[in-house]
C-alpha cells in the first residue's frame, strides 16, 4: 500500500507531508487550545512539535491537509506502519477553525477509503480521557474495542483504548459513499 497518496475530497486534499510544510504546519500546531484535552497536552511547543514533525518526516505515511478552496495547510494525520492485517491512521489535529464542519470526517473517509482497500481493519489509537476524539471517532463510526494499552506522553504514563473500522462496518457506516 502506497502509505501516502494524494487523496482529494471536495473541500479537502491530502498531499503527503513536506519539510517545507513546517511553517504553516507548525502555525497551525502552535494553538494550545487544539491540544488541552489531548495526551501530548504541550505539542503546541515548538521543540516538542519540531519532534513530533521531525519523526512524521522521517516515518512516512504523514499528509499535509490542504483546504482547496484556500489552499491553506490547515492540519495533518498519518497512517502507521503496515502491521498484519490492519494498518492505523492518527496523529490527527486540525486548525480549530475546521471543527465541527465536517473536515474530520471528510479526511477520514479519504484515508479510510484508501486503507481499506489493502487492509480487513483500522485502528485508532486513542487517550482513554480524550473526550473530543473518542466523540469523533463516534461521529465517523469506530467501534472501541476490549484492546487498551498505556503510551508515555509528557512524562506520565497514559491509558488509551484502541477503536477500529473494518471494511464492512465502513460500507454501511457513517462514511459510507
Amino acid at each position: 500500500m502506497n502509505r501516502q497518496p494524494v487523496l482529494e475530497g471536495d473541500r479537502l486534499v491530502l498531499r503527503p507531508l513536506r519539510a517545507d510544510d513546517w511553517d504553516a504546519l507548525f502555525a497551525v500546531a502552535s494553538d494550545r487550545e487544539i491540544w488541552a484535552v489531548h495526551p501530548a497536552h504541550d505539542r503546541w511547543q515548538e521543540p516538542v512539535f519540531r519532534r513530533f514533525f521531525a519523526d512524521a518526516i522521517a516515518g512516512g505515511g504523514a499528509f499535509a491537509i490542504v483546504d482547496k478552496q484556500s489552499g491553506a495547510v490547515i492540519g495533518s494525520s498519518r497512517y502507521g506502519p503496515l502491521e498484519g492485517d490492519e494498518i492505523e491512521i492518527g496523529w490527527t489535529f486540525l486548525a480549530r477553525s475546521y471543527w465541527g464542519g465536517g473536515f474530520n470526517a471528510e479526511m477520514k473517509r479519504l484515508m479510510l477509503a484508501h486503507a481499506l482497500a489493502h487492509f480487513d481493519r483500522v485502528v485508532f489509537m486513542v487517550g482513554a480521557d480524550n473526550v473530543i476524539s473518542r466523540k469523533a471517532m463516534g461521529h465517523i463510526g469506530g467501534r472501541l474495542t476490549d484492546r487498551t494499552f498505556q503510551r508515555e506522553m509528557c512524562g506520565v504514563i497514559v491509558p488509551h483504548v484502541l477503536f477500529e473500522i473494518t471494511s464492512e462496518s465502513f460500507a454501511t457506516g457513517p462514511l459510507a459513499a
